[in-house]
């Protein structure tokens, strides 16, 4: 209920602070998902540019705001770079991972429309391992995705991909990486498919779009998946993940203007005359958009080569103490920031369970059952505290045989 009189700020901040306390301590380091932290500095620039245009809506940048507008072509310019995008190419930023991805899939279905097609139980084809923004994308527009298990290195099964099309098929996705493994899927591949069925090709770089090009640059071996691939038509690639940019903030991008007119929308029929935006949304943040550009010049290509660098080592670091666990067993092949973990003898859950005990917040996957962590820069100060932690949990599970109930019985 709304109270009959308002309060002043400290007390409502005290009271905030205060339900704060059971959140996950991601200023401690401890939480593997959710924060992305790159430093106080980062975030302190992020914040600052954020409040400075936190009352400005991107909704009027092409009248009252320009400096929103030039703002978001910079960002989209940058985002095109990195990601070897041709000179027809172009993007808009949008909220996130999931409205990106629902644009590429929108934009791919109507423009199936345009050219007389019919999307009528059209589908999409994407490995077992891509995100659910797929599925809800495909819910929001009549589509259906298919899903093709995944081969024994985790990455898209390119024979079943390919097995799989058929004639209501419109869109194959590929993922740089995928969230689940941290595996790039073999998207050259996938290009050829997409090429010899003329399906539309979206790369889903959410997590690397803004980290993989770096990585490249500080000499990490990765296969090609951006629009140095003809077939690539569309990527997505999140600004507030590894770009270090405050929520919500991302980038989707086409290969040509012809195919991004198929995402724009335009009405007139309202007595305020044609409304046109380029996303979802009506009113966009200013501050999301503010925040994206103020980060990406203050950390350069040099900054984020050094975030970058700092991620692969922390990941690097704790692989290698896995590997040398007899208990443990890296899931796939993990060259970025992601890393999933299991166990061929105790019941990973449990130790997932005296992880979180010890304060580490981190997801669990299913297939296969496995401890998995997002690192971020900010995670290499206490990678080494984390391994001491899961010694301990290792060990004590291999004593005791305890199972995951068994050890929310014992604490809970």
């Amino acid at each position: 209920m709304l109270p009959k009189r308002g309060q002043d700020w400290q007390t409502l901040k005290r009271e905030l602070e205060a339900r704060k306390q059971s959140d996950a301590d991601w200023r401690g380091l401890r939480t593997t998902v959710f924060v992305f932290n790159a430093g106080e500095d980062v975030m302190d620039v992020a914040k600052s540019a954020y409040s400075l245009y936190q009352s400005e809506n991107g909704l009027g940048s092409g009248s009252a705001f320009p400096s929103l507008a030039r703002m978001e072509s910079e960002v989209v310019a940058i985002g095109l770079d990195l990601l070897d995008a041709p000179a027809s190419a172009c993007g808009n930023m949008t909220s996130g991972g999931s409205e990106s991805i629902f644009l590429a899939v929108k934009t791919c279905r109507d423009q199936v429309r345009a050219g007389g097609g019919d999307t009528v139980g059209s589908e999409v084809l994407v490995p077992r391992s891509a995100h659910p923004a797929f599925d809800k994308a495909a819910g929001y527009l009549d589509l259906k995705v298919t899903r093709i298990p995944v081969d024994s290195d985790f990455r898209a099964d390119i024979g079943a991909m390919r097995a799989a099309i058929s004639r209501r098929t419109i869109m194959i996705v590929g993922s740089a990486p995928c969230f689940p493994y941290g595996v790039i899927d073999p998207i050259e591949d996938l290009g050829e498919i997409a090429e010899q069925h003329n399906l539309w090709l979206h790369v889903d770089a959410c997590v690397g779009g803004y980290f993989a090009p770096f990585a490249r640059l500080n000499g990490i071996d990765l296969p090609a998946f951006d629009f140095s691939l003809p077939a690539v038509r569309s990527i997505s690639a999140d600004l507030h993940k590894y770009g270090y940019a405050a929520k919500g903030a991302s980038t989707i991008f086409h290969r040509s203007e012809e195919q991004r007119r198929h995402q724009l929308f335009s009405c007139d029929q309202w007595p305020v005359g044609t409304m046109e935006t380029p996303s979802t949304t009506g009113t966009r943040p200013g501050g999301a958009i503010a925040a994206a550009w103020a980060v990406l010049h203050y950390l350069g290509e040099s900054g984020y080569r050094e975030k970058t660098q700092q991620v692969i080592e922390a990941r690097e670091r704790l692989q290698s103490a896995i590997e040398g666990m007899p208990s443990l067993k890296v899931v796939a092949d993990p060259q970025l920031g992601l890393i999933a973990y299991t166990s061929p003898t105790l019941d990973i859950y449990a130790v997932s369970e005296l992880m979180a005990r010890r304060g580490w917040v981190s997801p669990l996957l299913d297939e296969p059952k496995a401890i998995h962590l997002m690192l971020s820069p900010q995670h290499l100060t206490v990678i080494d505290e984390y391994i001491a932690d899961l010694v301990g949990s290792v060990e004590h599970v291999s004593q005791t045989n305890m199972t995951s109930t068994d050890v929310t019985a014992r604490y809970n």
